[in-house]
């Protein structure tokens, strides 16, 4: 597969400078180091990126292709596709893009509320930056455009789910703790069926979504929905006596399952200060069930999750503020996850000589568990192209929690950063 991608990439370039016309390449490449600051200085990222983006554009039409490699030792290295698709312009008011793409949806910095079109890959947890932490979709996206106003219709023919890091990963999620009643006498013998997941390619399973998005110089809102898989699956849990050998079987079984999504986000300004809300209801949304009667371990109920936040710039730092609440409807106690989850995020940027260094710090809050994510971050813009980053990742909390589950993960990092 690599040899094909770097061929294609090769035919590309060579047919770009050709025929140089609305040509534009640019990239970078970055090394990125990190080390454990709890855990004797081990490394935790070792990492050498070249990230390429080229695209060719006529009159009604364009090509965008987006490859990037990561090298991490001499025997692992990860070259793949972030993006690879054509517009096609028809007119003034209607265009379509066809092929691999990040869709971005919603006003929230840093959470994802009304942007679930494309899914997340959390293999480094929340680290990355977002572009690499948003998972390209193949899907087909068409705009309608009229005044202020846009249509936006998405077909999705594949379901891709979120990237989870692996078991043995310092960032692999913790697993739900259930407890069970164990007959007297009886052995317990845990198994996992992985029979149900992934989601087959086929026109039924396909997710279609729709935004309508309004611009002007009061407010900017979106109205949105979709009929979607949850990109993350629910464990069910199956539980068999086997009365001869005395054994109760249990067995887990991840599985992806379909909703339903409304929502819609606002941004506006009053004296300088920038207002955005964000919100999303989901219908049918699966989750892990305590109650011995549930069938499977998993009941289904109606979700919402929306955001207040405000932007604004105080004696040359500009600030931001977010609270949020993911909220289980009709809820009752024998549900595993809390009925509310608040979490809330705070970020300060600043510049300094004459906008070469940079000073800000990103912070992650999660109530519920009081555990938090806390990322300060230092970057020297060296030269036209050249950048130096110092940073770190502090992960507060007692071992649960969104945040606190890694409070191992104290790291500290630097990134040396060319673009072109």
């Amino acid at each position: 597969m690599k040899k094909y991608i770097i061929i294609i990439i090769a035919v590309l370039i060579s047919h770009s400078l050709i025929n140089a016309q609305n040509v534009d390449m640019h990239g970078y490449a970055r090394s990125y180091f990190g080390t454990l600051t709890e855990q004797d200085g081990k490394y935790s990222v070792l990492q050498n990126t070249f990230n390429f983006e080229l695209s060719l554009s006529n009159d009604n039409s364009a090509f965008y292709i987006n490859p990037y490699l990561y090298q991490y030792t001499e025997k692992e290295t990860k070259l793949n596709l972030r993006e690879a698709y054509i517009d096609f312009h028809f007119g003034k008011n209607f265009a379509t893009r066809v092929g691999k793409q990040q869709i971005i949806w919603g006003k929230a910095d840093g959470v994802f509320i009304t942007d679930i079109i494309s899914p997340k890959n959390l293999s480094e947890f929340l680290l990355p930056d977002f572009e690499e932490i948003r998972i390209g979709i193949t899907s087909v996206k068409m705009d309608y455009y009229s005044g202020n106003s846009t249509l936006e219709l998405v077909l999705i023919p594949q379901f891709q789910p979120t990237i989870f890091a692996d078991e043995n990963s310092i960032w692999s999620p913790q697993q739900p703790k259930i407890t069970m009643t164990i007959p007297p006498g009886f052995q317990l013998q845990k198994n996992v069926d992985y029979s149900r997941n992934s989601v087959e390619a086929s026109l039924k399973n396909s997710e279609i979504a729709g935004k309508y998005s309004y611009l002007s110089g009061i407010i900017d809102f979106e109205i949105m929905g979709g009929y979607l898989w949850d990109d993350n699956p629910t464990l069910h849990t199956i539980k068999a006596i086997n009365p001869i050998n005395k054994v109760l079987n249990v067995t887990v079984r991840p599985e992806y399952h379909r909703l339903s999504m409304g929502g819609g986000s606002f941004s506006t300004s009053i004296y300088g200060w920038v207002i955005r809300g964000e919100g999303a209801y989901y219908q049918g949304r699966n989750f892990m069930s305590l109650d011995p009667l549930a069938n499977e371990g998993v009941v289904e109920k109606n979700y919402l999750h929306y955001l207040v936040g405000i932007d604004y710039n105080i004696l040359g730092v500009d600030v931001s503020a977010q609270y949020m609440e993911e909220r289980i409807l009709d809820y009752a106690d024998y549900i595993y996850q809390d009925e509310v989850q608040k979490t809330a995020t705070f970020l300060t940027n600043q510049d300094f000589l004459n906008e070469t260094l940079f000073l800000s710090c990103l912070i992650y809050y999660g109530f519920n568990q009081s555990d938090a994510l806390i990322r300060p971050k230092i970057t020297y813009k060296y030269s036209d192209g050249l950048e130096v980053m110092v940073g770190a990742n502090f992960l507060v909390g007692d071992g649960v929690g969104m945040f606190g589950q890694y409070y191992k993960n104290d790291m500290v990092y630097s990134k040396i950063k060319y673009s072109f």
